[in-house]
């Protein structure tokens, strides 16, 4: 294939040998010959010299998290039977809504069976998925007048997971909403047994273990264990009308991938809600949420009748969404559970229910849950290697 100053010399060749021709001028003849020659000479030289080169590509780290910086590695080897010339290696990187960016490396001569390495970094601004590929080997001529392409990779998709903040679960009598729950236990009545201990003042004489307390000098009341949060529900909201521009339905992914990522690590029985039936639960519910999210677009789909998780014990219904205004927001007051308790996530205003959580930035979402529960620290983390299925790019050799 010519270049632009290939085909500019070809052209300025073929005139100049036509004029001499016509005209008899014999130094035209020759200086077109010279650039008909020059660029023969320059496609034999790059398709006898392009390299015989095979890749594997691979992405570091292999997950990936909204902000982060990754690195895409390529491991190069030369199969041809002479030393090659130097060559160029091309990559596009495009993302959805994004201007494609073209990655160029640029390799020094390899010999027969020679192993090389290059690579570029990979920065990631946002969620989503970000397209690698085709990776092109180009060859050109030492004049630049003719180059060579060859595809020597295939492409390949990195999955981009949304940020996650490791928030801390609510205790039982800590913060209004620990005091909360506190509440809604006494409402199911007692847990397991746990043992016997001395009367004090306050206890309740229903509790006083008779018998126990007649073959002892004090009396002996009942202790029960008192159950804590077992479940936790999260629902987003993805109707665009719910927010009022991209931010606040950005704001919600983070909150939802922080509170299911929180749940799943602390142990609690997680389940994940969205629109276009996306129903989430098991052991791998953290994993397949961050998926989702990782891809999830505006939905104006209704989220629908929200159904009880049958799970025992107490459980949290947690509903990000836009306002206290939205869809989401009265289809999640329609429920009614006794073992459940609601909080709204708000990210396009600040929350005014009594268990609520204000998401207008990211550092407020972080502050309002640890004012909620009460809790002393809060760390954002990077997704967990294992969360999202985003397996090393593999070449095609």
């Amino acid at each position: 294939m010519l270049t632009r100053q290939g085909t500019s010399g070809l052209a300025a060749g073929i005139i100049a040998l036509v004029v001499g021709r016509v005209f008899g001028v014999v130094e035209l003849f020759i200086i077109g010959a010279a650039f008909v020659v020059a660029v023969v000479l320059a496609l034999v030289f790059v398709h006898v010299r392009r390299p015989n080169i095979s890749a594997l590509r691979w992405m570091h780290p292999t997950v990936l998290v909204a902000g982060d910086t990754g690195r895409v590695d390529l491991q190069l080897e030369h199969h041809g039977n002479v030393r090659s010339t130097s060559f160029e290696l091309a990559e596009r990187v495009s993302r959805a809504n994004v201007t494609d960016h073209v990655a160029r490396l640029s390799i020094a001569p390899l010999s027969r069976g020679t192993r090389s390495s290059a690579g570029y970094q990979l920065p990631t601004t946002t969620r989503g998925l970000v397209r690698l590929g085709p990776l092109v080997v180009e060859t050109r001529d030492p004049l630049g007048i003719a180059r060579s392409t060859k595809t020597i990779a295939d492409i390949d998709t990195v999955t981009v997971a949304p940020k996650t903040f490791l928030l801390d679960m609510p205790v039982l009598g800590q913060g209004a909403l620990g005091r909360q729950l506190v509440v809604q236990a006494r409402r199911l009545g007692p847990g397991e047994f746990h043992g016997l201990r001395t009367y004090v003042d306050g206890d309740e004489p229903r509790s006083i273990d008779w018998k126990a307390s007649a073959r002892s000098e004090d009396l002996l009341v009942k202790e029960y264990t008192v159950e804590g949060v077992r479940r936790c529900t999260v629902v987003f909201d993805a109707d665009p009308s719910s927010y009022l521009d991209g931010g606040g339905f950005e704001r919600a992914i983070t909150a939802s991938a922080s509170l299911v990522h929180s749940a799943e690590q602390a142990g609690l029985t997680t389940r994940f809600v969205t629109a276009g039936g996306i129903d989430l639960r098991g052991p791998e519910t953290g994993a397949n949420t961050l998926r989702v999210l990782a891809r999830i677009e505006p939905d104006g789909s209704e989220l629908g009748m929200l159904d009880r998780d049958p799970g025992e014990g107490l459980g949290l219904m947690i509903l990000v969404t836009g306002s206290h205004r939205s869809g989401g927001w009265r289809a999640i007051q329609a429920i009614v559970d006794p073992t459940l308790t609601v909080i709204g996530v708000t990210t396009d205003e600040r929350s005014t229910a009594n268990i609520g959580v204000s998401s207008r930035t990211e550092e407020e979402f972080v502050d309002s849950w640890r004012a909620l529960n009460g809790a002393s620290s809060t760390r954002a983390v990077s997704t967990p290697t294992d969360a999202v299925d985003s397996r090393p790019a593999a070449g095609v050799r």
